[in-house]
């Protein structure tokens, strides 16, 4: 064991043996919040709000019993694993680990400390957990994967712009390995019934992004599906713009692209992850061992359609897929 985590196991009391009850007098919880995305994203202080108010809800009061530190890692690799390890050396009873990123630069930093992650697409293949439903370790969570997402997105936005006959997969392989690994495949055959055609756009920078979407506004009948990734998510206002401006019709996974002017989403419920999360923390800082709770897929998803993005694109919006919207914005 590495000595940084023998004097954790010590300052903190995490010894995975049952902790103490949580209403120890005198002790206070440190819960540690690493963010993937800038604190100025009202989408990612959201999830810090959703996973606030519930832990709140469960007996769990800032400046009483708890005591929460965030850290806003986006923009680069290096950020993550600097704010991981400022985390860690904090000596915390817990981690709230956001999207895929945050976890790897966490588990690089401890084996003992309990992390909770939420947006993660395969935590078994990223090597997080030995599997969803007894994960073992110090590590569980949320995954961000359901086998029914991926054709999903594709059927919707052929129902959208029914000439589509190619759509371009977008997302960054470093941040979104999951991508390929799971929903690669169930797409393609999808597609295949659909008379579309599939190909995998791999970003890395916002250069990319941009010449992915022009090279898809110089062909016709060709559209974009964002991939679940935390790295779009951060260049969304850029992916909407030139989406716009390619008029290039397109599906997301997170409902923030819809809202900010994106032509449709499909995917879970963002928010209700991080208050199943705070639930989780809440077992833990109990005393339950991280790696007896199991990975939890998504169990609510949403449909929402920006009727004013079609009607630039000069698309129709068939009444079907309206009445299947959770949220239309006009």
């Amino acid at each position: 064991m590495r000595r940084r985590e023998l004097l954790i196991l010590f300052g903190s009391g995490i010894m995975f043996s049952r902790a103490a009850p949580a209403q120890e007098h005198g002790r206070v919880r440190r819960v540690g919040l690493l963010m993937a995305s800038v604190e100025s994203d009202p989408d990612g202080q959201a999830r810090v709000q959703a996973f606030q108010d519930t832990i709140q809800g469960l007996g769990w009061v800032e400046g009483r019993n708890l005591q929460l530190h965030l850290r806003w890692a986006a923009g680069g690799s290096d950020r993550f694993r600097t704010y991981a390890a400022q985390l860690v050396a904090l000596a915390p009873d817990l981690v709230l680990a956001d999207a895929t990123p945050s976890v790897a630069a966490l588990v690089r930093e401890t084996s003992v400390v309990p992390i909770v992650f939420c947006r993660v697409g395969d935590p078994v293949g990223s090597g997080f957990v030995n599997n969803l439903a007894r994960p073992g370790g110090n590590v569980t969570g949320f995954t961000a994967f359901e086998v029914s997402m991926g054709p999903k997105w594709l059927e919707m936005l052929k129902e959208a712009s029914p000439g589509l006959a190619q759509v371009s997969l977008l997302f960054n392989p470093k941040t979104a390995s999951h991508v390929e690994a799971l929903f690669l495949r169930l797409i393609e055959a999808t597609a295949s019934s659909l008379g579309i055609s599939v190909v995998p756009a791999r970003v890395h920078s916002s250069d990319e992004i941009k010449d992915v979407i022009r090279a898809l506004g110089q062909r016709s009948a060709s559209g974009l599906a964002a991939m679940p990734d935390a790295f779009l998510v951060d260049h969304r206002e850029l992916i909407i713009q030139m989406t716009a401006q390619q008029r290039v019709p397109a599906i997301y996974t997170n409902r923030i692209f819809a809202v900010e002017g994106g032509l449709m989403s499909y995917g879970f419920d963002v928010l209700d992850m991080y208050r199943r999360a705070a639930s989780y923390a809440d077992r833990i800082l109990r005393g339950t061992r991280p790696g007896e709770l199991p990975v939890q897929t998504p169990t609510n998803f949403q449909l929402a359609i920006n009727l004013k993005t079609a009607n630039a694109l000069g698309l129709s919006i068939p009444p079907t897929l309206l009445a299947r919207a959770d949220e239309v914005i006009e």
